[in-house]
């Protein structure tokens, strides 16, 4: 499906409810991988991850079993069964495994069920599960535990790294300027309504009402698209949208051939870069971090905003920027970044 939305509702008690997921969820990277691992694109870095995770299933034997289990059970912009991602894998990899293996057989049978509905035919390779059969939901969860031993591997430092760096930056955010304005920097996909969090969304129109029960935000390395929910409102809410790429630094050092700041100026190419290097900032933080004056900051950003460089989000007496794919594209075309 395309040209979906999700809409979250917040009450007052979910804002103070919000929380950042502390480590890598191994279980959503699984979900999330799966759909590269099935579909060309997301940049030179999920193409090499591609090829090399390929050639390791193989090595290894798993790539026929996930090629016929996981794969058919993880279509893309459509629905996916909620009990592969439970929430028990915010407390480890392997605590996720053993919630998988767990799952009541009825949830089991239930969720194939709603995944045939949404999908053309299921293998046969599926039928233990659509029966809810025990022994083929142990066999889902060793599948599961080993896929991301081989798969993650290679790249896991990389991951660590990509998603401690958007921790920070959130944590920063919701530090120095509170919820509301964390919400309001999540990414360039997502828009802070109060009392509603909206994002574009693969699978069609979606509402979650919070009610009291607060929302974890789960950055993820491989999640490339648009943000993910569960489908089932009863289950903890959750969100998980794409940690942002590497960037370069807030101030390297010119190229031999650098002509950024001859296209846009010295100090507007430095503060694009620095938008970019941030992942997020205000007004405030370029003026400080470029030397910038605040109403020279200011102008700047106004003007990377109209070009398409960069988004500007007003959250209440200040604004955040935010890189956009323009801006990153001809940052890497002047300077040879990334």
């Amino acid at each position: 499906m395309t040209g979906g939305i999700l809409r979250i509702v917040f009450t007052g008690e979910d804002l103070a409810r919000v929380r950042i997921a502390s480590r890598i969820d191994e279980l959503w990277e699984m979900a999330m991988s799966l759909h590269v691992l099935q579909k060309a694109g997301g940049g030179q870095d999920m193409t090499g991850w591609r090829r090399r995770a390929r050639a390791d299933l193989a090595d290894t034997g798993l790539l026929q079993p996930v090629r016929q289990t996981l794969v058919p059970l993880m279509p893309i912009k459509a629905y996916f069964p909620d009990f592969l991602t439970p929430f028990e894998a915010q407390g480890g990899g392997q605590n996720g495994i053993d919630a998988l293996a767990d799952t009541p057989p009825l949830r089991v049978r239930q969720e194939i069920d709603l995944l045939r509905r949404h999908s053309s035919a299921l293998p046969a390779t599926l039928d233990g599960l659509a029966r809810g059969d025990q022994r083929a939901i142990t066999g889902l969860a060793g599948l599961t535990r080993r896929y991301c031993q081989i798969a993650f591997a290679p790249h896991r430092t990389t991951m660590e790294r990509a998603l401690a760096r958007e921790r920070t930056r959130l944590t920063r955010l919701l530090t120095d300027h509170g919820v509301e304005a964390m919400l309001a920097a999540l990414t360039p996909r997502t828009r802070w309504r109060p009392p509603i969090l909206e994002t574009d969304y693969a699978a069609g129109r979606y509402e979650i009402q919070l009610r009291g029960r607060g929302l974890t935000l789960i950055p993820s390395y491989f999640c490339r698209y648009t943000p993910v929910a569960l489908a089932d409102p009863s289950l903890p809410p959750v969100l998980i949208f794409p940690a942002p790429r590497r960037t370069p630094a807030a101030h390297p050092a010119p190229a031999l051939d650098d002509a950024l700041p001859e296209l846009l100026g010295a100090t507007r190419a430095r503060i694009l870069r620095h938008i970019a290097a941030t992942s997020g900032c205000t007004t405030s933080e370029l003026a400080r971090r470029t030397g910038a004056s605040l109403s020279s900051a200011s102008a700047h950003a106004q003007v990377l905003h109209r070009a398409g460089l960069i988004t500007s989000t007003r959250h209440t007496n200040m604004v955040i920027h935010q890189i956009t794919r323009l801006g990153t594209d001809l940052i890497r075309a002047r300077t040879g970044d990334f």
